[in-house]
């Protein structure tokens, strides 16, 4: 276990082995609902007795100023960037990578080995399957009509990829080894192994089409 610096670590929380947290990471950051009833007679001395900590498992990297809420669990190997917020409830699969200045709010499912560029927001609802990767400054959102009540998650299915800055609204799914282009909007499901880009995004072809001009691009 490394620690770079000053952090916080609050309520029953659990570290693996061999982690590296950062400095000024917080780990079992309270939710609102204990802050708020915990405020009445708080103090630096019984903030771990509102908390109910939070679950990191063995060989993770927490990079600095990164914060995560009680209820969290990241597996074994999950490795995050700088200023990362993970919410309560959140469940992270062993060997994903999280990006600086992403956020991954309430209730998240993040399967094995995603790899979640800088500055992505997923919301409550949102399920990210083994082995996505999702691009810079892509948003997925969770409401058809903001603001209400009603939460329809994304799902993005094995081995997808969306490109960077693409937004997903709410309610769509993202097919098994699916393809979105940089900038898209995604207004509709995208099927298994379809490639789709545009505003809003449609099919223009397959996941062979985009692995071939990926092997093309790639040649020079």
């Amino acid at each position: 276990m490394f620690f770079e610096g000053e952090y916080r670590v609050y309520g029953a929380t659990e570290l693996g082995d061999e982690c590296f947290i950062g400095h000024s990471v917080v780990l079992g950051h309270p939710v609102r609902a204990n802050l708020l009833e915990g405020v009445k007679h708080l103090d630096k001395r019984n903030f771990d007795s509102i908390s109910e900590g939070c679950r990191i498992g063995s060989q993770c990297i927490i990079r600095s100023e990164s914060v995560i809420y009680e209820r969290a669990k990241l597996s074994d190997k999950v490795e995050t960037g700088h200023s990362v917020l993970i919410r309560e409830d959140v469940e992270i699969g062993e060997g994903s990578r999280i990006g600086t200045r992403s956020i991954l709010d309430g209730g998240v499912k993040v399967g094995k080995k995603v790899n979640i560029q800088s500055g992505v927001y997923l919301p409550p609802g949102s399920v990210v399957l083994d082995g996505v990767f999702i691009g810079p400054f892509v948003v997925v959102t969770n409401d058809l009509y903001p603001p209400s009540p009603k939460v329809l998650g994304v799902k993005i299915y094995e081995e997808a990829t969306i490109g960077a800055g693409s937004i997903l609204i709410a309610g769509v799914s993202i097919g098994r080894g699916a393809v979105v282009g940089a900038g898209s909007i995604v207004t509709k499901d995208i099927p298994e192994n379809g490639f789709a880009l545009g505003t809003p995004a449609k099919i223009v072809g397959t996941r062979e089409t985009y692995e071939a001009k990926k092997e093309k691009y790639l040649k020079g």
